[in-house]
């Protein structure tokens, strides 16, 4: 049976999706002290800085058609991997909950009968889309990404018509920062894009149109919070809806951008834990997964996301320079061997260093001197290697 391949579309799609995020939306919202034009200046550096590596780390997984997880073993060996794919199970299943949460507690501020309701029933949700699987979402998906790209637009028609963007918000924040924030979430993304980009006919346009397509909607998103924020002086996305007067419309966009992007987390969560063992079933663990996030948003609150955001900066970011550097440029190979320790002491030097610049205000943020810094190592360090293998 031949195997079946997704179209540059299907792919485009998921990522939409993904883009469209009450969490996009929260972290625009903090930007707001910055004003309007200096954070919109950020939210645009900090999401092509973010998404050239998105989209590199989608060619990886596609050209050698390998999950997100699997293209891990090629620069830390098999067993080295896991550490890398038990930290990406926890922050998936750590965002599923941070969604859910999210989308629940602003449902229930548009429609109020209890956030553990509709925590249910988006977790509910999530386990259908799961259900359906990937290869099968391709008209559920039509459906749901033209629906919520008629509300979203809907939705910035009646934030920006009216009121005055020029004035910063209340508070306090870096343009550092704030590029750091915006870096973030498609960084937040590295481990997981080849888990899709792995079954496109054309790996390398998929990666390019799925990086492409997540920057300009996650920018979308992230200014409609940064000046709904400024506008109404609130960063709560259910009076953002209710003051937009959208009403159920503003639900709609609540309940289905929540389910659409979650989805991914739930379903790579299930693609990142095969990687163990082969007796391991992915759609499992990702029902699984929804089900543990689904109850941890009945119970913990979650309201505040930025220290979750820099935490999987500080570990992805140095695992994808490290992952860059071996393919692209040392063009090498360790999926044979269990460990290598060589990449791994740099992984943690990166680590490590990202969390050191993390206590400075630097103008262009943590990320990109952390990914340089560490890429360099890297490929110093493999051609002392080489040279000494000669």
């Amino acid at each position: 049976m031949t195997e079946r391949r997704t179209g540059i579309f299907d792919n485009a799609l998921i990522w939409f999706g993904a883009g469209v995020s009450i969490a996009e939306i929260l972290s625009g919202t903090y930007l707001a002290p910055l004003g309007f034009g200096k954070g919109l200046l950020s939210i645009v550096a900090g999401h092509v800085i973010g998404c050239f590596l998105l989209f590199l780390a989608g060619c990886i997984g596609g050209k050698r058609r390998m999950s997100a997880m699997e293209t891990v073993t090629l620069s830390f060996g098999n067993r080295g991997a896991f550490l890398f794919a038990a930290l990406n199970v926890l922050q998936l299943v750590g965002w599923t909950a941070i969604m859910i949460y999210d989308g629940a507690l602003a449902a229930d501020g548009a429609l109020p009968c209890g956030r553990w309701i509709w925590a249910l029933v988006i977790g509910g949700l999530i386990v259908l889309w799961i259900s359906i699987g990937i290869q099968s979402l391709g008209k559920v998906n039509v459906i749901a990404m033209s629906a919520l790209f008629i509300l979203t637009v809907i939705l910035s028609a009646v934030i920006f018509r009216k009121g005055d963007l020029s004035a910063p918000a209340a508070g306090g924040m870096s343009f550092g920062a704030a590029m750091e924030l915006s870096v973030a979430m498609p960084l937040s993304w590295l481990p997981l894009i080849s888990d899709y980009t792995r079954e496109a006919k054309e790996p390398v346009k998929a990666s390019a149109w799925s990086a492409a397509v997540y920057g300009l909607v996650s920018c979308w998103m992230y200014i409609i919070g940064m000046g709904a924020a400024i506008l109404t002086g609130t960063g709560d996305i259910a009076e953002i809806m209710l003051r937009a007067g959208l009403g159920v419309a503003g639900l709609v966009i609540i309940v289905l951008s929540t389910v659409t992007t979650t989805f991914l987390d739930a379903y790579s969560a299930g693609v990142s834990s095969e990687l163990f063992s082969e007796k391991i079933r992915g759609k499992h663990v990702a029902v699984a997964a929804a089900a543990v996030g689904t109850i941890a948003a009945m119970l913990f609150p979650m309201d505040d996301i930025t220290g979750f955001l820099y935490l999987i900066g500080s570990v992805f970011a140095p695992m994808i320079a490290v992952m860059l550097a071996d393919f692209f440029i040392l063009k090498q190979s360790r999926e044979e061997s269990l460990f290598c320790v060589r990449n791994l002491v740099i992984w943690f030097a990166g680590f490590l260093l990202y969390r050191l610049l993390m206590t400075v205000d630097l103008p262009l943020g943590s990320t990109l001197i952390d990914i340089a810094a560490t890429l360099v190592i890297c490929v110093i360090a493999g051609r002392i290697a080489d040279g000494r293998k000669e």
